[in-house]
């Protein structure tokens, strides 16, 4: 009887312990969803604020069209990277933006009325606030990612990740180095 009670036991402790584990690795996962909606919706700011960035400069510099064009096709591209979900495409598509962007500020430096221009500090702003909520959003989903991908793998946790096939998951890299670089929005 007390080698049923010890099995019993045994067994009681390993079904608890892959629960515990399971429960877990949802959570992480979750968790790590929930950062990526945080950089989804950060994105989303930076896109809205684009066309104003892009109209506002318009007005000053008329016949630079082709960097208009670009930055508005970067960012169509970049919204529908997005739609996908996929994180490395998003990053691609985000990293053309950023240089779109970066084009677009490098030619406003040569008309000093709009440096001036009270819409457009205002919008500068706005955008370099938002480079910095996305790269806190990134930061935070790329310690998720981390953290759930870490637990996917540590013995015994990962027992339970591949019978319940919790997949890994990527991380939001930038290319090369020089699209590390913040988009440039000073005046």
């Amino acid at each position: 009887m007390s080698i049923l009670y010890i099995t019993l036991s045994i067994v009681g402790f390993v079904v608890l312990w892959a629960i515990v584990a399971y429960n877990g690795l949802i959570r992480l996962r979750f968790r790590a969803k929930e950062a990526w909606s945080d950089i989804d919706v950060q994105l989303k700011r930076r896109y809205d604020l684009i066309p104003n960035v892009v109209e506002t400069v318009k007005g000053y510099a008329a016949h630079e069209k082709s960097i208009f064009e670009n930055v508005t096709e970067a960012r169509a591209r970049a919204l529908g990277a997005e739609q996908k979900g996929d994180p490395k495409e998003i990053a691609k598509a985000e990293n053309v933006l950023a240089g779109t962007l970066k084009t677009l500020f490098a030619v406003s430096e040569n008309y000093p009325e709009l440096k001036a221009n009270a819409n457009f500090l205002d919008l500068q702003r706005e955008l370099a606030d938002t480079e910095n909520k996305i790269q806190s959003a990134r930061r935070f989903y790329n310690t998720n990612v981390m953290e759930y991908n870490t637990r996917t793998h540590l013995f015994p946790t990962s027992i339970i990740a591949n019978s319940f096939k919790f997949a890994k998951m990527d991380f939001f890299e930038l290319q090369n180095d020089k699209e590390k670089e913040p988009v440039a929005v000073n005046f």
